[in-house]
């Protein structure tokens, strides 16, 4: 029996792909109820929100992990810089994602947990960020927003749609503000509404050929068919939403509009900048996931100072082979990144809303798909997670030799976003010892 797959007409296929390239995805959707989780964000006081946060190379691994487990722990050398915080993130070890190995072709499936990156015929499966906000519903103007700093953005992303595809990243400050804040002009408001509109027209075509294609086939490809027909109408929910959005006046903001940093070397200032955007993201509710991916990968000689440069390219750098200079510079540059997240988690206890901080209810997590860089290595792999309203103050250690999933901790996070879901990825169930406030 052929698939509907191999029996789908070559215009179904172009109609859906002019979708994907507009923004909008048709895939075979998980079926459980939204209506509880939409139900719970309305009636929550103050919402939860998630920022996801990787370096594609990671970090000195001995200088990241604490050498004591539990309450109590003396801080790492890189977790010094985050003295003060203590009490407000936690250090996990021994977490990884099973048969998600190949050394750098991992990157890509860091938050999707999907095996075998390397197999021919590899293809991605959903991001833990897409999926939450199918769950979580319309609720902001942008469902996430997925962010990049120095990125390869035809390659990489951490975000993925539920049918394997890459989801480009969004790598100009100044443009993501003009997304967030400047009120386009009547005549403007109307052409986006016209784009819609054609969207919309495209997806009733495809639906007309699902129709047709599904009155010729067998029952167990109607089944599938079925299943997709509940894609469109989770589409058709995506294109009503926006519609509303596009009506609705953008927030207003303060600041002033940021001015993008071209240059590549630039690399901490570059990411500070797309941490603050991020920031400024959750303070006016634009979304409540956001996405971060930090392409040390593609990152080549950059300032380490203000007056010295590194002597070579990232990816280089980080293949140290415990040549000294180069794990200086290695980790010059991972104590300039945990500064960062210590100033974003300043702000974030700073800032209040409805007179509770928002750090309290902003997960951070940060993490690399590499293990060890030097080695290739994607087991062990280094993750923090701050704030988020957990409790937090301890180092999780798990297993070395026998990893517990990644995903687990993931199925935690969705837990607290509302999210009924004991699942995601190769998870066994949420993460033990990581307990609500």
């Amino acid at each position: 029996m052929s698939s509907p797959h191999n029996s789908i007409p070559s215009r179904f296929v172009g109609r859906r792909a002019v979708l994907r390239g507009v923004g909008v995805s048709l895939a075979l959707p998980l079926l459980n109820s939204l209506s509880s989780v939409r139900g719970a964000a309305a009636e929550s006081a103050v919402p939860n929100r998630m920022l996801l946060i990787s370096n594609n190379l990671g970090v000195l691994p001995k200088q990241f992990f604490p050498k004591a487990a539990g309450k109590g722990y003396e801080l790492s050398p890189y977790l010094t810089v985050l003295e003060g915080f203590q009490n407000d993130f936690t250090v996990f070890s021994g977490l990884s994602h099973p048969a998600v190995n190949g050394g750098h072709s991992t990157e890509n499936c860091f938050l999707t947990a999907a095996r075998g990156p390397t197999r021919s015929g590899f293809r991605n499966s959903i991001s833990l960020d897409q999926l939450a906000a199918e769950r979580m519903g319309p609720v902001t103007r942008f469902p996430t927003l997925n962010l990049g700093v120095n990125i390869d953005k035809a390659n990489r992303s951490l975000a993925w749609t539920r049918d394997g595809m890459l989801i480009p990243a969004e790598d100009r400050p100044s443009e993501l503000f003009r997304k967030m804040f400047v009120q386009g002009n009547p005549q403007e408001t109307a052409r986006q509404l016209h784009r819609l509109e054609e969207r919309g027209s495209i997806l009733d075509a495809i639906l007309e050929d699902a129709n047709r294609l599904r009155r010729r086939s067998g029952s167990e490809d109607r089944e599938r068919i079925d299943q997709y027909f509940t894609s469109i109408r989770d589409v058709e929910g995506q294109l009503q939403a926006a519609r509303e959005w596009e009506t609705r006046p953008r927030p207003a903001t303060n600041h002033a509009a940021p001015d993008d940093i071209e240059d590549v070397k630039q690399f901490i200032p570059r990411f500070g900048l797309m941490l603050s955007m991020a920031q400024l993201a959750f303070e006016s509710d634009s979304t409540r996931i956001v996405t971060l991916m930090v392409d040390a990968f593609a990152t080549p000689v950059f300032q380490l100072n203000e007056h010295h440069q590194t002597t070579d390219g990232y990816h280089n750098l980080s293949h140290h082979g415990q040549a000294e200079e180069k794990l200086r510079q290695l980790e010059e540059v991972d104590l300039q990144q945990m500064a960062l997240l210590k100033n974003l988690l300043t702000t974030l206890s700073e800032k209040r809303e409805q007179g509770q901080r928002l750090l309290d209810h902003t997960m951070v997590f940060y993490g690399s798909n590499m293990g060890d860089s030097n080695t290739h290595d994607n087991t062990n792999l280094p993750v923090m997670l701050a704030g988020g309203g957990f409790q937090h103050g301890q180092h999780l250690a798990f297993s070395s030799e026998n990893n517990t999933p990644l995903s687990n901790l993931f199925v935690s996070m969705l837990q607290k976003l509302g999210i009924e879901n004991d699942q995601f990825g190769s998870s066994t169930g949420s993460l033990t010892g990581l307990e609500a406030a």
